[in-house]
């Protein structure tokens, strides 16, 4: 499901007379259906450089990069947007959402653009933020109101609303309770078990025993920090 080969990466600092930084080099790595692999190394190593050219918010310098068959380093950008709707999910650190709009509909969202009823999308939405532990009473409400745990969790919620054939993972347990972490695994487990391709980043290394297959280290593929 992702298949990289021989991928770089470098920065370009126009207001510094252009010098070029390069940031990764030779990357190599394959997910499988229902494999979890997970990415480690250094802080500033390339982790989530990596997982960004993956979802191509980063060009690519060079290299390979399959996801479910599209090369994300050649893909026009219309088809980069239909990747991310019916492929491709990307859960971040962060809940980035439009104001005012309620937290059932934030989750529900994903399902929505892909056509699915509103009635059934957001039953699917209800079932996860109960899963997470999201008080009913919140469910009206914009989770830009909410606690930065309580984001998180919406932000989970919205991730796994729709069951994307690949996803990025990046530290989706940082911060949660014992009770949410479990949950979250679970939900992992889930994808995995109907063939989900995950790459993600964890520094739970409870959670990285638990959910990964296999771990890549990024620090061969970072000039500078390789051996």
């Amino acid at each position: 499901m992702i298949e990289i080969s021989d991928l770089s990466k470098a920065f370009i600092l126009h207001n510094q007379g252009g010098a070029v930084i390069p940031v990764m080099a030779g990357a190599a790595l394959q997910v499988a259906a229902g494999e979890c692999v997970g990415l480690t190394g250094q802080s500033g190593a390339g982790k989530s450089t990596l997982m960004r050219m993956v979802y191509g918010n980063y060009l690519t310098a060079g290299g390979r990069l399959l996801v479910a068959g599209t090369d994300v380093a050649l893909a026009a950008p219309r088809d980069i947007i239909a990747l991310r709707r019916n492929t491709l999910g990307y859960v971040s650190q962060f809940l980035r959402v439009v104001p005012r709009v309620p937290t059932v509909d934030v989750v529900a969202e994903p399902l929505l653009r892909l056509g699915m009823h509103p009635t059934k999308a957001r039953a699917r939405a209800e079932d996860l933020l109960s899963r997470l532990n999201i008080p009913t009473r919140l469910w009206p409400l914009s989770p830009t109101t909410f606690s930065g745990g309580e984001q998180q969790r919406v932000n989970i919620a919205r991730g796994f609303a729709h069951t994307f054939p690949v996803l990025l993972l990046d530290e989706p347990t940082a911060s949660l309770d014992a009770a949410n972490r479990d949950v979250v695994l679970t939900l992992i487990e889930e994808a995995k078990a109907r063939g989900a391709a995950i790459l993600g980043i964890f520094h739970d290394e409870g959670a990285r025993a638990r959910v990964c297959d296999r771990l890549v280290d990024v620090t061969g593929f970072t000039p500078g920090l390789a051996a």
